[in-house]
């Protein structure tokens, strides 16, 4: 005998679509309308960011600001790098140029002695650079703060001294020199690339993927536990995060972007020596995520165009152009010590956009 409930099923009927036209309504409410219209020009606003980047080469005809521009791609490169350490898990890296000098004397070494293909050295660069964070992660990850700093920094300068010192792999300070342009194609078919609107797309589409990896990876469970330890070691530690495990991951993360910047480096220069890898070069790519805004894309690439930009735009004021981008940089740490885009932390981009448009959905 079959048992009926009409008025149970009336009212799980009546539940399921009172849901449903709640949902509709909340859905077409003025407030999500807007927030959905915001989204969407904030895609129109990418969309004409990178239409602007594609015409650049066909609107600056000088060759000496063209190299200026490429220069702040590659710095926008290891800056984006250096920021995952620093800005997404809140470690102080000093030594972020090591990463960069073996990109670059990876892709010299093999281009130069073995012949290889500048596209196999990218690879090859990025795989030695996070065997290198890894090596300096596990013995290391375990101090913090001020300790971990000096760590890296005397990491930079193992690199730096291995590179000035090792005279059969190296040449020492003589560096290396007629390293060959990158070639797309095949045998019979080759385009070079050796004019500076080549080099300039070459280095447009690595931070295209920089920033796309950087976005895709914060997005992850990988980039939530990033912020947990940045924010607190101790409660991530409580709440089942392997702080080691992480810490290198970060580590290797950042020396692989740092390694593809510095393969770009030995092809755009056709020459690399120690002393394009020093201290020096460290803290002006540190200076970069502080002065945009750590833990913030387009905070790094504003503090990119301002540091590698910046003194271009004064040199005609000689010795005293570092003297204003000095007094510039004192200025802004006392006004915005947190950087001009490190007001609010990093969120998970995918997540907030899919809320935008369908805040059920979560």
């Amino acid at each position: 005998m079959k048992l009926e409930n009409p008025k149970n099923e009336n009212n799980l009927d009546d539940l399921a679509g009172g849901s449903q036209a709640g949902l509709q309504k909340q859905k077409q409410s003025p407030l999500v309308r807007m927030a959905g219209l915001v989204a969407l020009s904030q895609w129109y606003v990418k969309l004409l960011i990178v239409l602007v980047c594609l015409i650049i080469p066909w609107v600056v005809a000088s060759n000496y600001a063209m190299r200026v521009i490429i220069y702040i791609g590659l710095y926008i490169v290891l800056a984006l790098g250096l920021n995952v350490v620093m800005g997404y898990t809140g470690l102080l890296n000093i030594g972020h140029a090591a990463f960069y000098a073996v990109g670059a004397y990876s892709t010299a070494i093999l281009m130069v002695k073995f012949g290889m293909s500048f596209w196999l050295t990218i690879p090859v660069g990025m795989f030695f650079g996070v065997l290198l964070g890894i090596v300096l992660g596990f013995p290391t990850l375990r101090v913090r703060d001020d300790y971990l700093a000096i760590v890296t920094l005397g990491f930079g300068q193992i690199v730096y001294i291995v590179a000035n010192n090792w005279m059969g792999l190296t040449r020492g300070p003589r560096g290396i020199p007629g390293i060959p342009a990158p070639r797309i194609g095949f045998s019979d078919w080759q385009i070079v690339i050796e004019s500076y609107p080549a080099y300039y797309y070459l280095i447009l589409l690595f931070v295209f993927i920089t920033i796309f990896a950087c976005v895709r990876i914060m997005d992850s469970r990988i980039g939530l536990a990033w912020m947990a330890i940045r924010e607190d070691e101790d409660v991530a530690a409580v709440m089942g995060i392997h702080l080691v495990y992480y810490k290198t991951m970060a580590f290797g993360f950042s020396a692989a972007l740092g390694a593809l910047a510095g393969s770009f480096f030995a092809v755009f220069q056709s020459f690399v020596s120690p002393n394009s890898f020093t201290v020096l070069e460290s803290v002006i790519i540190i200076t970069i995520p502080i002065l945009g805004g750590l833990g913030s894309i387009p905070g790094t690439i504003i503090g990119a165009i301002v540091m590698i930009g910046g003194p271009e735009i004064f040199r005609a004021a000689s010795e005293y152009r570092m003297v204003i981008m000095g007094a510039f940089m004192v200025v802004m740490m006392i006004i915005r010590p947190q950087g001009h885009f490190g007001k609010k932390l990093y969120q998970p981009t995918y997540k907030m956009e899919k809320w935008l448009y369908y805040p059920c959905d979560l």
